[in-house]
């Protein structure tokens, strides 16, 4: 059966990267160009006052056809890279799902854990791919959104790699707090899922609160153009995740619905 799932979860997830990376293509390239563009206007613009060996390093920092790789094979690479993301994302969440499948839902004192009753491996793919959004996703963008090229210090690659890491983490500690406090709170779903909420919010917010800022974009850089471009980087997360997790929870039931109508043919689990 985890076969299955991890099968499952791969072709969904390649299927999922691709369509994310069409989204990226039509709406966060052309920010990547102009951005581009921009960077290279402001070192032409800086070239004569700073010297030629500092125009050869800015020309050797180029983005356009002049670079090792130019923006045509890069935009080709964009799906390439979104496939093989949904390969590996596809393959982890297969084997977490497979690992929660029968330990959340219904519990044998009557109250419920994360899914409702009956257990659905639909809902509970549509749940789980929700909260991987949330946690990995979601929670370190609040903080540290992301920037287009021209946007950002060279020199604190490394220091915002780590934050950025840190606040993912944060996001999957609460999510696990949350959980066990679900689990653990008596009363009507609205009680558990209410201290769930809080006890999810209570460590990201502090995370928020005391990591610190990182505010690098440029005096002058366009307002609309940063805004545009990180709402095209969220929105290809957001398309990839609702896309994989449909999709992997259709699958999931119609795969129970197979089993429970050919309970001799159906594979153990």
């Amino acid at each position: 059966m985890v076969r299955t799932f991890l099968a499952r979860g791969l072709l969904i997830g390649l299927l999922a990267g691709l369509i994310a990376g069409a989204f990226a293509f039509a709406f966060g390239e052309p920010r990547v160009d102009h951005a581009i563009a921009l960077e290279e206007a402001a070192a032409q613009a800086e070239g004569p006052e700073h010297g030629h060996a500092e125009t050869a390093e800015t020309a050797g920092h180029s983005h356009g056809e002049e670079a090792a790789v130019g923006r045509p094979v890069q935009k080709a690479g964009l799906f390439l890279a979104t496939g093989l993301y949904g390969l590996a994302v596809g393959g982890v969440f297969a084997l977490v799902f497979a690992g929660l499948r029968g330990r959340v839902g219904p519990r044998s004192d009557g109250r419920l854990a994360v899914a409702a009753a009956p257990r659905s491996d639909g809902r509970l793919a549509v749940a789980a791919a929700g909260t991987a959004f949330a946690a990995i996703i979601l929670v370190p963008f609040v903080k540290y959104p992301a920037n287009p090229p021209a946007v950002g210090d060279p020199d604190t690659i490394d220091s915002r790699t780590l934050l950025y890491v840190v606040m993912i983490l944060v996001g999957l500690a609460a999510t696990a707090i949350a959980v066990a406090t679900a689990r653990r709170v008596d009363g009507d779903p609205w009680a558990r899922w209410t201290a769930a909420a809080v006890a999810f919010l209570v460590p990201v917010v502090a995370a928020w609160w005391l990591l610190p800022a990182v505010d690098e974009v440029p005096e002058g850089f366009p307002a609309t153009l940063l805004w545009e471009f990180r709402l095209a980087s969220i929105g290809t997360q957001l398309v990839f995740w609702a896309v994989f997790g449909v999709l992997f929870g259709w699958a999931s039931d119609r795969a129970e619905r197979r089993a429970a109508a050919h309970p001799l043919v159906a594979a153990p689990s």
